[in-house]
């Protein structure tokens, strides 16, 4: 595989990723209530058959 292709096939999963994410968060505050004004997230990536296992850890401020 060419390294523009792997580029391209880990950006897709990424924008694949970032939308369907935010649409299940919105989903979220929408449907329920949170009785704080920040969401605390957490977002962990792995692979299969790999040592792979990168967590984010954050906070959306909501309205």
């Amino acid at each position: 595989m060419s390294e523009d292709a792997f580029n391209m096939s880990v950006r897709k999963f990424l924008k694949e990723v970032g939308v369907t994410s935010q649409r299940k968060i919105e989903e979220t505050v929408r449907e329920e209530r949170i009785g704080s004004k920040t969401l605390k997230v957490r977002m962990t990536l792995t692979a299969d058959g790999t040592g792979l296992n990168h967590v984010v850890d954050g906070e959306i401020e909501l309205p």
